[in-house]
């Protein structure tokens, strides 16, 4: 058996080994990376379809933003609802070009989309745009 120093001097040194070999296999950048069982491969569909976009101006919105809307009260017999779409941040303070995407007329501030929110348990709800409120009379 060796000496106390001897034996600190070979913890360290093993320590560092493992620190460096972790660091070098299973960081982001390694070649190896993709393989290992806990990743969590990217679904590329999945990323293609979190894109948001505004029905009203038709941009790109950020990862957070969202549209105002009014949503109305079901009916007894469905799951869908009436919507009042009015827009995004953009289309609303900043007056980007605001289209109808049925008519494709143009909107002024005070005109909404009307469309139908069907309401769907365990996932994500569903938005079907019927058109603005020139050619869609509520």
């Amino acid at each position: 058996m060796g000496s106390y120093s001897d034996i600190l001097i070979l913890i360290i040194t093993g320590i560092i080994l493992i620190w460096f070999g972790f660091f070098l296999f299973f960081r982001r950048s390694s070649p190896l990376y993709p393989f290992l069982p806990w990743v969590k491969k990217e679904d590329p569909k999945a990323s293609a379809n979190n894109l948001q976009f505004c029905p009203v101006c038709a941009q790109k919105m950020l990862k957070g933003k969202l549209v105002k809307t009014i949503a109305f009260p079901s009916s007894p017999s469905g799951s869908d609802r009436l919507m009042y779409i009015r827009g995004c941040y953009n289309c609303l303070e900043e007056e980007k070009p605001r289209k109808c995407p049925v008519c494709k007329s143009d909107l002024s501030l005070e005109d909404f989309l009307v469309a139908r929110m069907f309401e769907r348990s365990g996932r994500k709800n569903h938005v079907h745009v019927l058109g603005c409120n020139h050619c869609r009379k509520t």
